[in-house]
């Protein structure tokens, strides 16, 4: 189920699809611990998936990914139609191979533009299009000392 998330223009086929209630719908526990087997098959335990693809790739290996899989579980994408705009989250054609997985995160996207890593002040981890707003913003202030994955 693909629905949009954000506020981009006027009237109730923009409006937000409260992200936050599926996420509370779902039956993941954020305290447990996982190794790294067990996070490969927190998929198969969870009652649903909810992603919000920051990248035109990342949201073709969700699908892939969803259709692959030898079970069934539904899948719930928020995204904004403004990043359908945006030249950032577009993908080079190699970031679709077959070697390619869902990336469940995403590091710094310009660490050289960053002071060293022990003097970074702040640390924010987003999605979609408050990701691309971030980065333009930072770049607009010539901020180096925010982390933004």
């Amino acid at each position: 189920m693909m629905l949009p998330h954000g506020m981009d223009g006027q009237g109730p086929e923009h409006s937000s699809a409260r992200m936050e209630r599926f996420l509370q719908m779902t039956d993941d526990d954020p305290e447990l611990v996982l190794n790294d087997q067990e996070i490969k098959m927190q998929v198969r335990k969870t009652n649903m998936q909810v992603v919000q693809c920051s990248t035109s790739a990342n949201y073709f290996m969700a699908l892939r990914r969803q259709m692959r899989k030898d079970f069934r579980k539904p899948l719930i994408m928020f995204n904004s139609k403004k990043l359908l705009r945006f030249k950032q989250a577009c993908s080079h054609i190699n970031e679709f191979g077959e070697n390619i997985i869902f990336q469940r995160l995403y590091d710094e996207a310009f660490p050289d533009k960053l002071v060293a890593p022990e003097k970074i002040k702040k640390v924010i981890i987003c999605s979609g299009q408050f990701y691309y707003d971030l980065l333009e913003r930072r770049t607009k202030l010539g901020v180096n000392v925010l982390y933004i994955s």
